[in-house]
């Protein structure tokens, strides 16, 4: 049991983001696209928060290039979606 706990808690910055970007292709199956595009929107923002937040030991496989270069991409991307999935006109849809 202390084993899954300690793989739980290394990889949890990772489950957190898998979790919503779950989340957001369940919505997208759920033909609630826009909705699902802000949420995905949200997980790489999400991503981005938590690399600038945790130590790069922390945040596993979510450390990719240097600390400031993936909060930068990570929240530049995450806002762009997230402005685009608002900004896209609902045409009647929910």
């Amino acid at each position: 049991m202390d084993r899954w706990m300690r793989f739980a808690r290394r990889n949890l910055p990772l489950v957190a983001v898998t979790v919503v970007i779950a989340a957001a292709v369940v919505l997208v199956l759920a033909d609630r696209w826009r909705r699902g595009a802000f949420v995905f929107g949200g997980a790489v923002i999400l991503a981005g928060v938590l690399r600038w937040a945790l130590a790069p030991e922390q945040v596993g496989v979510l450390a990719v290039r240097s600390k400031g270069f993936d909060v930068a991409a990570l929240l530049l991307v995450g806002g762009a979606i997230v402005a685009l999935a608002v900004s896209i006109d609902p045409l009647g849809t929910g």
